[in-house]
């Protein structure tokens, strides 16, 4: 099902935020227990700085400098520490991530880092860059997945975020996905007759990709199967009656 809301597909930026946002939100409907822990790091290191700033402003405003020059000394070279400190946290340990988190037993980690490249060649899309570590926590041996996809297969070209093919994705890029999200995971199977006009009908419709086509019609396909069920199942009922 498509996002009400529309973003420019032309800034690369908002549809890294897009996307970022629906995986952090899909991985946490699947049961994964989220860790802010590098979060909470960042924020700490960040208002540690402020609160000390402050503290120095005010110091200087009721006491003049002269008297608290050492302290203020002091101070500008705690907030020099704690702003390399908070660079050194983003660069080099965060490193881009957008989620961390584990299974509810906590035997199995996550990481996820992600990223963007813009197009080599005029005319095509963006690609979403993706690294996932998953670690078993009692070993602590780690596999290590790299993803790269285009944007435009999750957007369409009005700039409408598609959850089903990004699901897909990643259900069946990451076997902790995968191994939570079955459905998602399994490999389409041929598309039906039915399936095929679908596509048809919509396929000259702007804004809808080969991989938004082919939600639609597995989305019509489970429905006439539930229909086929149903109906098969009142056809049987109704025989009962007749024969009583």
């Amino acid at each position: 099902m498509a996002s009400t809301e529309k973003i420019t597909v032309y800034n690369v930026a908002d549809l890294r935020a897009t996307t970022d946002d629906a995986l952090v939100n899909y991985l946490n409907s699947l049961g994964l227990v989220q860790s802010h822990a590098l979060l909470d790091t960042r924020l700490a290191l960040g208002f540690s700085a402020f609160l000390l700033s402050a503290a120095c402003f005010a110091w200087d405003y009721k006491l003049g400098f002269e008297s608290t020059k050492q302290y203020t000394l002091i101070a500008v070279i705690l907030y020099t520490l704690l702003n390399g400190a908070l660079t050194y946290w983003i660069m080099f340990v965060e490193r881009g991530t957008i989620y961390v988190g584990s299974t509810k037993d906590g035997k199995t980690r996550i990481r996820l880092i992600s990223d963007s490249k813009k197009p080599q060649q005029k005319g095509e899309a963006p690609l979403y860059k993706l690294r996932v570590e998953v670690e078993d926590v009692k070993t602590g041996k780690k596999e290590k997945i790299e993803l790269e996809r285009k944007f435009s297969e999750w957007f369409d070209a009005s700039g409408r975020f598609v959850a089903a093919p990004f699901q897909t994705v990643l259900a069946q890029g990451i076997s902790l996905v995968g191994k939570l999200d079955p459905k998602r995971a399994v490999v389409a199977a041929a598309p039906s007759s039915e399936q095929n006009v679908v596509r048809e009908q919509f396929a000259e419709t702007p804004g809808y990709t080969a991989e938004i086509l082919d939600a639609i019609a597995s989305g019509l396909g489970e429905s006439s199967t539930t229909a086929a069920t149903t109906g098969s199942s009142a056809n049987q009922d109704a025989g009962k009656k007749r024969r009583r």
